[in-house]
C-alpha cells in the first residue's frame, strides 16, 4: 500500500488564497482508458492536463491541444479539477496518494471509477486535512455514451462542489444529478449495475427459452431493442419514492395494478413454455413469486399457485 502523505501546515498569508476564490484553470484528467479517454477528448479544448501510466494513450489527446504530465503530482499542481478513470480501489488509492500533497487548497478530486462506496467516504476524510474536496462521480451509459458525450453521471458530495463540477461533467454527460454525500453517487451506481447485470442473466434465460421453441434469436434481439427504446426498458417501471408499499389510495395503485396482472400473465405462460420444452427458468419463477411486492402490492399470487418447475 502507498504510504499516506502528511498533510500540509495550514496556508500563510504569503500563499495565494484558496482557489475556491480562483478562475477554474484547468482540468486535469487521470486514466485514459476505454471510458477516460473519450470522456478527456469532451475536454481537450480547455487547457486540459492528462496522464496514464501508457504514454501512448496520452498521444491522441496531446495531438488534440492536451498538455502530457509526468504523473498524478504534476497534473495536481496545475488543476482545480480533476477526474480519475483507473480501474479499481487500489488504484485510486495509488493516484491519492501522488494528488493529496501536491494539489491546491480548494481542488477539486472526482472519482468516476466504480469502486467501493466506503473508499470514496474514507478519501474524502484523507483529504479534508489538505481542504480537497472529493466526490465520487461514477458513470453510466458505456463506452458509446463516452464518444457521444452522453453519459448519465451519479455525483455524491458537498453542494458546492457539486455546483463546481456540473459545467465541465456536462461536456461528456448529458445527465448530471447530485445524489446526496460523498458515497451516494457511488452506491446510485452499485444499484443500478445490479439492474444491468441481473438483466444479463434473464436475458440468457429468455435466450434459451426462446432457442427451444425455435425462435431466431437476432430477430428476438431486434425486437427487445426496438420495445426497450420505445418504452424505457426496466426503468420505466421506476416511478416510486419509496419501496414500502403503496396506499391504495396512492395514483400509481392502479397503474401498478395493472403492470401486475400483464406480469402474472405473462411470466406465468412464459413458465408453462419452459415446462413444455424442458427450459429451467428460475428468474422467470423469482420474478413470478415477487413480482407484486416488488410493485408495492400485496401479493395475489402464492408459490404453490405458481407453475412448478420442469420435472417437479
Amino acid at each position: 500500500m502507498t504510504a499516506v502523505p502528511t498533510p500540509r501546515e495550514p496556508a500563510q498569508s504569503h500563499e495565494p488564497p484558496d482557489s475556491r476564490d480562483e478562475p477554474p484553470g484547468p482540468y486535469g484528467f487521470i486514466g485514459l482508458g476505454q471510458m477516460g479517454a473519450p470522456m478527456a477528448a469532451h475536454l481537450a479544448g480547455r487547457g486540459l492536463v492528462v496522464y496514464d501510466a501508457r504514454p501512448e494513450a496520452m498521444a491522441p489527446l496531446v495531438d488534440k491541444g492536451a498538455r502530457a504530465a509526468a504523473g498524478p503530482a504534476e497534473v495536481a499542481a496545475g488543476c482545480r479539477i480533476i477526474s480519475l478513470m483507473v480501474r479499481d480501489d487500489a488504484q485510486v488509492e495509488e493516484v491519492m496518494a501522488g494528488i493529496l500533497p501536491a494539489a491546491a487548497p480548494g481542488t477539486i478530486v472526482a472519482i468516476h471509477s466504480t469502486i467501493h462506496a466506503a473508499t470514496a467516504v474514507r478519501l474524502a476524510e484523507r483529504a479534508s486535512p489538505y481542504r480537497i474536496d472529493i466526490v465520487d462521480a461514477p458513470v453510466s451509459g458505456g463506452f458509446m455514451g463516452a464518444q457521444a458525450g452522453t453519459l448519465a453521471v451519479m455525483v455524491g458530495g458537498a453542494e458546492d462542489a457539486f455546483a463546481r463540477c456540473r459545467e465541465p461533467f456536462g461536456t461528456w454527460a448529458d445527465l448530471v444529478l447530485h445524489m446526496g454525500p460523498v458515497g451516494a453517487g457511488t452506491r446510485a451506481k452499485l444499484a443500478r449495475n445490479l439492474l444491468h447485470f441481473t438483466a444479463f442473466a434473464a436475458v440468457a434465460e429468455a435466450q434459451r427459452l426462446a432457442e427451444a421453441a425455435g425462435v431466431p434469436l437476432r430477430r428476438l434481439a431486434r425486437v427487445v431493442r426496438h420495445s426497450d427504446a420505445v418504452t424505457g426498458g426496466p426503468g420505466s417501471i421506476m416511478l416510486r419514492s419509496t419501496t414500502a408499499p403503496l396506499d391504495p389510495g396512492d395514483p400509481l395503485y392502479g397503474i401498478m395494478e395493472n403492470v401486475l396482472a400483464l406480469g402474472e400473465k405473462d411470466l406465468s405462460l412464459a413458465l408453462d413454455l419452459a415446462a413444455e420444452h424442458g427450459v429451467d427458468t428460475p428468474l422467470a419463477r423469482l420474478a413470478l413469486d415477487r413480482l407484486a411486492e416488488g410493485l408495492g402490492l400485496p401479493p395475489r399470487i402464492s408459490p404453490s399457485d405458481s407453475p412448478r418447475r420442469h420435472g417437479e
